[in-house]
């Protein structure tokens, strides 16, 4: 009797691709899986005629072989037929989604029992002076460590692991399912390949202990908020002996009372009075490097100018630029005058004109002309 076509077994085309193969496989050998089908005889022919179809067309090389040959390419003991070779190893991936992990996964390999730390995370606020100057700050932090008198092994001082009776340490089992076998992880060892019959009484068998580290943290010049700093291997410990999880500080700005920062840029608001703003003069303002500079007012300044002073701002990360300080000017109106006050300011209301405050005047000549023409 002829062998039936490998596509059609499959239920697809001839071009289908690798993961259409696969999805086809998945959904057949669920319907026709001995396990589910148990003293069903076709349900069993038809499931090991799937796995040969899917053995031939999911290898690139034999596909093509089979494209061009037919079944002939496998005939004298060319290889497609029946479960050749080790079919727990390789059909691991599909029997891993069918049956929820007993297939044994695609690239799992035995552990010895050494497992990566967690990486930690540490909130940092800082002041504006301090990302500006940069500075080291010293962390205190409570972490999982490797325990000192076993080095990280989990086993008493003098003793050691002993290989798992189970698995034969090799952390896994190897176990008979119908007509075909499968790996899966040891459950006594949980895939460890050893057992520990005297743990190390500072650990308890784990390998690492909790206690508060000291940590010296660099903090450069420039850094915004949100930026975050990686310490690496200072995070938790490993388990019995594995390599440290690293540290990530992420950085937070608190407030400033005079400065807004945006990137590298600052931002400073300064009130003058009324009269420094219409004669000019000079302002003293801090900077944040500490030093007073003095800062020239021309005459007419309007309130809510700024005053660029060119690199005076943040230091810009990594780098040896500077961004820039704007000065923003607000006019202070004068509040509790005496009656003489008063009086000459009245004096200079009536006084004023156009020259004095162009703006004012223009505005309301615009005003007079609107209403005049009529609103549109």
């Amino acid at each position: 009797m002829s062998k039936r076509d490998y596509y059609e077994i499959l239920g697809v085309v001839r071009t289908a691709t690798e993961a259409e193969l696969k999805v086809a496989f998945r959904k057949l050998a669920m319907q026709h899986h001995p396990d589910k089908n148990p003293g069903n005889a076709e349900a069993e022919s038809k499931f090991k005629e799937l796995n040969e179809a899917y053995q031939i067309l999911s290898d690139g090389q034999k596909r093509a072989a089979y494209d061009r040959f037919g079944h002939n390419a496998f005939e004298q003991g060319g290889g497609g037929g029946g479960f050749s070779g080790d079919f727990g190893s390789s059909m691991s991936d599909i029997f891993e989604d069918l049956f929820g992990g007993l297939g044994g996964g695609r690239g799992q390999r035995r552990s010895d029992g050494r497992e990566r730390g967690s990486d930690l995370r540490y909130n940092l606020e800082i002041t504006l002076e301090d990302a500006f100057n940069g500075k080291t700050e010293t962390l205190t932090i409570p972490t999982a460590v490797t325990c000192e008198p076993c080095a990280g092994t989990g086993a008493k001082p003098g003793t050691k692991a002993k290989a798992c009776s189970t698995c034969g340490g090799h952390g896994r089992v190897r176990a008979s399912q119908g007509f075909f076998s499968i790996e899966r992880t040891c459950p006594k060892c949980q895939g460890r390949g050893e057992v520990i019959d005297d743990p190390c009484a500072s650990c308890h068998g784990a390998g690492r202990v909790t206690k508060d580290r000291n940590l010296s943290v660099n903090i450069p010049a420039g850094v915004e908020d949100g930026t975050r700093i990686r310490l690496s291997g200072e995070g938790e410990g490993g388990l019995r002996g594995g390599p440290s999880g690293d540290l990530y500080i992420f950085l937070s700005l608190k407030s400033h009372r005079y400065f807004q920062r945006d990137g590298a840029d600052l931002y400073c608001r300064v009130p003058i009075s009324m009269g420094t703003a219409a004669l000019g003069g000079e302002l003293r303002v801090p900077m944040m490097d500490g030093e007073m500079k003095a800062v020239s007012v021309p005459e007419g300044t309007q309130s809510g100018k700024q005053i660029k002073l060119r690199g005076k701002g943040m230091p810009v990360l990594r780098s040896r630029d500077r961004g820039d300080l704007y000065i923003q000017v607000s006019v202070e109106t004068p509040q509790k005058l005496t009656q003489r006050q008063k009086d000459l300011l009245k004096e200079f209301e009536t006084e004023s004109s156009k020259e004095t405050q162009p703006e004012s005047a223009g505005f309301f000549n615009r005003m007079k002309e609107f209403f005049a023409g009529g609103a549109e």
